[in-house]
């Protein structure tokens, strides 16, 4: 059900950051340090936002703290870039260590996820002022010098932060639920998405994992899937992750030496590479035969001294064991659990070993042709593809959302949602924790539809930026927007054509579903579909905080 598009050569541009300036009490006063709070996204059931501290004294300032309360229904969940504890309602969030003393005219940001819709905080000071300037707002609630109630997190920050754009963050989201992003290494082309818009865009610091996008699979071993991209391109400094220019005799460059960089700056990072993908998944039936001697080529690949700091394990996308995808396999139900096997044996405890799998939660279908549960000891996670169950390959329809979370009424085929992949999963013995949700962060659709609701017919392909039948979410929230929902998911008919696609309400609605069916969290691709300041992912962020 993957996307057969990840071997194209995509194009696009980032989106520039937006920020809607709110601020917390009156424009910055003369002469004074002073903290403006802004709303950098809102999806309603949670939000980011970001504060930035400005120095308009003519004297260093060595330390900062803002204290401030939030109206109720709105709660921190995670943070970025400072210290943030709470005591009920009121936070205290006091200067990094590493963030040296703030200059004469400078400034820095720092970020939050909240729950709940922006609202703008309460009876705010910052170094006992107010954040506005001038004198200390009125105030109920005397500052807080007990103990905060919430420990700020325990990731140590470097001492001496590398130089960075944007600013160096350092503790990873907060909880225990994984936030996992591709990164399509063919991105670097077309797309001009690279390593460094990771970081630019504000998702490095929600993210906890990313699968690099994708080795090949040939004649039973692991093998480079684009030597250009992986480690030979070379980065001016505008394009570095960390403004630094890569020289031509040094032993590392293209996006495993950006990531060895993103890295660094945000050490709570996981790098992980993912090998197959449905154009080259056909590799697996032949390391099926011998799986001790494919994890042997896995492991001196992923391992290669080159590059062995930049990945923390490896992610097996076969499409798919026992069935068919672009190609049919015939291994047998235990293939893919003596593959995982041998990886687990060959990679050590230590390492992260996971996979991406069907979604396919139809009775006799591609989940039952295989022993998921009878792997899944030796996997971190896993993760059911639950999007791409309908669109334009099936020319005439009936239009349906791709990425359904639950079944409806009319929908194509039964057992093509979300619900139904994660229940017959878990039936099978997979544990919920280890099951994380799939989003796609673009959309499917048809053209030559009359009916603007669900189950219509069409004549083919809507026109898309880089294949025809799909589009980037960034494209679609402004050239198609959603006007209506069915399964858990949005819809749109602009003209003859008839998108689905996830946007931040639906995203919030799919996390709701991994909380309560207890998910370990969720993955989505791919990055680069993402507004230029991360709108999906703050979604996916802010609704499992």
């Amino acid at each position: 059900m993957k996307r057969s598009l990840r071997r194209a050569l995509w194009a696009g541009a980032v989106m520039a950051l937006t920020v809607a300036a709110v601020p917390v009490t009156s424009a910055f006063g003369a002469g004074s340090v002073t903290a403006t709070f802004a709303s950098a996204q809102d999806w309603g059931t949670g939000h980011e936002g970001r504060v930035t501290v400005a120095n308009g004294s003519s004297a260093s300032v060595s330390t900062w703290r803002i204290e401030f309360d939030l109206p109720s229904g709105t709660t921190i969940s995670s943070f970025w870039d400072a210290d943030v504890t709470s005591s009920g309602n009121h936070y205290v969030a006091v200067k990094k260590s590493w963030a040296g003393p703030l200059a004469p005219g400078a400034s820095f940001s720092w970020g939050y996820n909240g729950t709940g819709p922006y609202r703008a905080p309460l009876n705010c000071t910052i170094n006992g002022a107010s954040c506005g300037g001038g004198t200390p707002p009125t105030t109920t609630k005397p500052p807080t010098t007990a103990p905060p109630t919430t420990a700020p997190p325990t990731t140590a920050p470097p001492t001496t932060p590398p130089p960075t754009t944007p600013p160096p963050t350092t503790p990873p989201p907060s909880g225990d639920k994984k936030v996992v992003g591709y990164f399509a290494e063919w991105g670097v082309y077309g797309r001009n998405y690279h390593v460094k818009n990771i970081a630019t865009s504000g998702s490095a610091a929600k993210l906890t994992h990313i699968l690099y996008a994708f080795g090949n699979t040939t004649g039973g071993r692991c093998t480079i899937g684009d030597s250009y991209a992986d480690y030979d391109k070379a980065y001016t400094a505008a394009d570095s992750v960390d403004g630094v220019a890569d020289t031509w005799d040094q032993p590392l460059r293209g996006s495993f030496n950006q990531l060895r960089k993103l890295k660094k700056m945000y050490p709570h990072l996981k790098v992980i590479w993912s090998f197959g993908g449905w154009t080259w998944s056909g590799g697996f039936t032949q390391a099926a035969q011998n799986p001790a001697a494919f994890a042997d080529s896995c492991y001196s690949l992923v391992e290669d001294p080159r590059w062995a700091d930049v990945f923390d394990g490896i992610d097996v996308d076969w499409e798919y064991p026992n069935a068919c995808g672009l190609s049919c396999d015939s291994s047998g139900p235990n293939a893919f659990k003596n593959v995982i096997s041998a990886l687990r044996a060959k990679f050590g405890s230590s390492a992260l070993v996971t996979a991406a799998i069907t979604a396919d939660g139809s009775n006799g279908g591609k989940i039952d042709a295989t022993d998921y549960a009878g792997a899944v000891g030796n996997l971190n996670w896993l993760m059911p593809m639950t999007y791409d169950y309908f669109g334009a390959f099936n020319a005439q329809g009936p239009t349906a959302p791709h990425s359904p979370l639950t079944s409806y009424t009319g929908i194509p085929q039964q057992g093509f949602n979300s619900d139904a992949a994660i229940q017959k999963l878990k039936s099978k013995g997979v544990p919920a924790s280890k099951l994380l949700l799939g989003i796609g962060f673009y959309g499917r659709g048809w053209t030559g539809v009359t009916q603007a609701a669900p189950g219509g017919t069409a004549t083919g392909a809507a026109p898309g930026t880089y294949e025809a039948g799909i589009e980037d979410y960034k494209v679609l929230k402004n050239t198609c927007p959603a006007t209506g929902t069915i399964a858990g998911t949005a819809y749109a008919k602009c003209g003859s054509n008839w998108w689905s696609y996830d946007t931040p309400a639906t995203i919030g609605g799919k996390m709701t579903y991994a909380k309560n069916q207890g998910l370990g969290g969720a993955f989505f691709w791919e990055l680069s579909g993402d507004t230029g300041n991360g709108e999906l992912i703050g979604a996916i962020k802010g609704g499992l905080g």
